[in-house]
């Protein structure tokens, strides 16, 4: 099974420490195939647009890599078999959250996985944001707040 891994854990250092050190290796254990967005990009293609002095070449030279970035994702998203979500934060991750809905709409399987104990809900009856988690749920996925739970619930969604 293939499982893109969506969420905003690469913007940070102790953000990426955790994704690469735990949250990847719990995915990758019981043997799904791991589609990493975060390693799409090479450092070699970010180095380039950062040697060009702030203004309207390197405005150009991001939006340019902007394009290639989103069409690697949705690619990956497109070869998936389903998607574990990371919705930590005040609020999802509007990237996240973007991802979240085009899986869905491409009928994928998601998995939404929030080990933040703050309140990010609309109401009560809520974990996340009511689109972002009626997306997750009427996908046939769920939401879980324990990093074991995510094999097992992935599990459930015929994965192993």
């Amino acid at each position: 099974m293939k499982i893109y891994l969506a969420g905003p854990l690469g913007f940070s250092e102790a953000g990426r420490f955790y994704y690469n050190q735990v949250l990847i290796p719990a995915i990758r254990k019981p043997g799904y195939e791991l589609l990493d967005p975060w390693t799409f990009t090479s450092r070699e293609e970010l180095d380039a647009i950062e040697q060009h002095p702030f203004g309207e070449a390197r405005r150009e030279a991001w939006r340019a890599l902007n394009v290639v970035i989103g069409i690697r994702n949705q690619a990956a998203i497109d070869e998936s078999d389903a998607l574990v979500a990371v919705l930590d934060g005040v609020d999802v991750d509007s990237g996240t959250a973007a991802e979240i809905g085009y899986a869905y709409g491409k009928g994928k399987p998601i998995v939404g996985y929030r080990g933040d104990f703050r309140l990010s809900a609309d109401n009560e009856g809520l974990t996340v944001n009511l689109q972002v988690e009626f997306f997750i749920r009427r996908s046939g996925g769920e939401i879980v707040t324990k990093l074991e739970e995510i094999s097992p619930a992935l599990a459930r969604l015929g994965g192993a």
